[in-house]
């Protein structure tokens, strides 16, 4: 094993990126690309398993990529890239739907949660964690952070690459899941048993990291808090402000502890109050940086020369694969 492992990760250009997101991942891909060998991609592929606007797809693709920047992803350090633009993922997701079982498919959560209700549901969702496990295993990754809503996909992806080699031959890297040791699970301002989630009907329930000063407040003075007035960390008793404290901590460096001491006998008010303003000062570097990188444009050099690495390594695990199932080389040898 080399002493950088390799770590694969991706965020969907679907919706505008939450401080959710920001906290639970972003965050994490910055720390880790100091360490490891980090590809990151924008999954356009899996965008469009659900319709998408062209134009609107374009834009979010393009603000995702630049927000990876903003956030301090080093485009020297970790490879930032768009899915669509290393065929080999397409290609090696056909490979691996083909000894995908139906049943498999049918247990994950995330499909029954995305196609209930709905009169028709596209194929694509419903085998795209196949797809899911070839942007993995394409880049041999050791290491996948994810949160929770993911873990069964990546349960799946470990059961593929164990039964891949099993019937070829050790071909493919069984990854292992990455679960951060700082970083937490935002969950929605209007709804404590929920995720953050860029998806969800209420605007209100999500700051994104290009809301303004003035939105952020809004939406902070507004989060639903718990009975009573005690700002205390308590998730069992007290989720809707825990919530708003993990947010505070997250965003301030603060402990906990010392936010619970802050706050002591002062109420809810002057809490939000200042959580707003704490939530504004974090996103200020970040909305500043974002701006520059589209105004410059440079996004799509970067994007360029982050599929260019992408694909070397890439093509090098398709070719490996398809040699061992057998597909006649091109070229001839």
């Amino acid at each position: 094993m080399t002493t950088r492992q390799r770590v694969l990760s991706g965020i969907q250009p679907s919706g505008k990126l939450t401080l959710g997101n920001y906290i639970g991942a972003m965050k994490n891909f910055v720390a880790l690309q100091h360490e490891h060998d980090c590809f990151y991609m924008i999954v356009d592929l899996h965008a469009i398993t659900v319709p998408q606007d062209p134009a609107a797809l374009r834009e979010q693709s393009e603000a995702v990529a630049a927000l990876f920047v903003a956030a301090g992803l080093d485009p020297t350090q970790a490879s930032i890239f768009m899915q669509s633009h290393v065929p080999a993922h397409a290609e090696l997701g056909w490979l691996l739907t083909t000894m995908t079982y139906m049943g498999e498919l049918e247990r994950m959560t995330q499909f029954k949660d995305k196609s209930e209700g709905k009169e028709a549901v596209g194929a694509g969702l419903f085998v795209y964690p196949s797809l899911m496990a070839a942007d993995i295993l394409l880049y041999r990754s050791h290491l996948v952070p994810v949160g929770d809503d993911q873990k069964q996909h990546l349960e799946l992806t470990r059961d593929l690459a164990g039964r891949f080699n099993h019937r070829y031959g050790e071909t493919l890297v069984v990854p292992e899941p990455f679960i951060p040791k700082v970083g937490a699970r935002i969950m929605s301002l209007d709804d404590a048993s929920k995720k953050m989630s860029k998806s969800s009907p209420n605007a209100g329930s999500f700051i994104t990291l290009l809301d303004t000063p003035d939105e952020i407040r809004k939406k902070i003075s507004r989060a639903k808090t718990d009975l009573g007035r005690d700002v205390l960390f308590d998730v069992q008793n007290k989720p809707e402000v825990s919530n708003l404290m993990t947010i505070y901590a997250q965003c301030s460096g603060q402990t906990l502890e010392q936010i619970q001491a802050t706050y002591e006998g002062q109420g809810y008010g002057a809490f939000k109050k200042d959580l707003a303003e704490v939530v504004v000062q974090a996103l200020e570097p970040l909305q500043s940086k974002y701006k520059d990188i589209r105004a410059s444009g440079e996004i799509h050099h970067i994007l360029r020369e982050g599929a260019e690495r992408a694909n070397t390594v890439a093509e090098v695990t398709l070719r490996e694969v398809k040699e061992a199932m057998g597909f006649l080389p091109r070229g001839g040898h």
